[in-house]
């Protein structure tokens, strides 16, 4: 086993000391700093930390982070198989059986036994920053992610919660399609009625929406969906309402979640589930969509053993969907990302690896 000791970091704000660990919702509403990650097949592990600091993301250190061969990834769904999941939830579509599926594939790399998923996130800090960028290291609970996400899943502050829904991505804006727009539209209404279950009646508003953000090699399309939790209500409403996240499953939510349980082959983890952290003595928390994020995989959990880096990619299928663009979607979602960790992507003409 790795003799690495448990670690969280967003943005600024590092986290040590190891306290407790649970999988119980309801200590987000108790007391202490907590670090959560919610895989998107519902497993979730909740760390509460002794030691908060305010620090910022160190530069990547010389050998710090040995990543993976560009040719070494492999992926769940090759391009074959991905273009006919495409054409098979269109058919569910043309059935009215759903309006939206996001497929989605894991692509995976052989890494070294001793990698550490936080000097790949020093990498990531200078190759592909995120606003919601962010390290969870618990190698003894089988928790050790990077991610890179761009998306706010859940924000809470006292009793007002906040989701940012990504529908819609091109190289540029003046490549986004009406079919972006239709997406977006489509989640926002779905997470409008996710948050509905938990927040007072009437308190729902849509303050932006398609907002066009720009982020490291491509645009989203971004909307905000904001409401008042009912009192009474807490974290476990809040994910037990919201998990997962509409973005990256469908609508509606419970049709497109068997859809992708048939056309996908390998289990998305903690990509597309919920990563942050929560300030329960506070009333404050953020938590991301597990996406454009890395996870180190350990099979075998014993001293020396091989590892696996893993890291996910999907778009959003409706009617107006072209099987390989929605490929090619995937492709310009990974790319940035898979050279970042690679060390192949050079930032100000300088290779990552130098």
């Amino acid at each position: 086993m790795l003799d690495l000791p448990p670690l969280a970091r967003f943005g600024d704000r590092v986290a040590t000391g190891l306290a407790d660990v649970t999988g119980d919702p309801a200590a987000l509403d108790s007391t202490g700093f907590w670090a959560v990650a919610a895989d998107y097949e519902g497993r979730l592990t909740c760390a509460r930390f002794r030691d908060v600091r305010h620090e910022p993301v160190p530069a990547p250190a010389p050998g710090g982070w040995r990543g993976p061969g560009t040719g070494d990834w492999t992926s769940s769904l090759d391009r074959a198989a991905y273009t006919a999941g495409v054409r098979r939830i269109r058919e569910h579509i043309a059935a009215g059986e759903v309006y939206q599926v996001n497929l989605c594939r894991v692509l995976s790399a052989p890494v070294a036994a001793d990698a550490d998923v936080d000097a790949l996130s020093a990498v990531l800090a200078r190759g592909n920053p995120a606003p919601y960028a962010g390290t969870i290291r618990l190698p003894e609970h089988g928790v050790e992610i990077a991610t890179a996400s761009p998306e706010l899943f859940l924000r809470r502050q006292a009793r007002t919660v906040e989701s940012g829904p990504i529908k819609g991505t091109a190289r540029t804006e003046a490549e986004l399609l009406d079919k972006d727009h239709a997406e977006n539209l489509m989640i926002v209404d779905l997470v409008r009625n996710d948050l509905g279950r938990v927040c007072t009646t009437g308190s729902v508003t849509v303050p932006d929406l398609c907002a066009v953000e720009k982020h490291p090699g491509l645009v989203h399309l971004v909307s905000s969906v904001r409401g008042e939790l009912r009192p009474g209500a807490g974290w476990p409403d809040l994910l037990a309402a919201a998990f997962p996240a509409g973005s990256i499953t469908g609508a509606p939510k419970s049709s497109a979640r068997r859809i992708i349980d048939a056309l996908e082959t390998a289990p998305r983890g903690p990509y597309c589930g919920g990563l942050g952290w929560v300030d329960a003595d506070r009333g404050t928390g953020e938590l991301a969509v597990g996406i454009r994020t890395f996870w180190i995989d350990r099979p075998d959990r014993t001293p020396g053993a091989p590892a696996v880096l893993r890291f996910g990619a999907g778009a959003g299928i409706t009617w107006d969907s072209d099987p390989d663009g929605e490929w090619q979607e995937t492709e310009l979602k990974a790319a940035r990302l898979l050279a970042v960790a690679s060390g192949t992507y050079e930032h100000g003409g300088e290779d990552l690896h130098a």
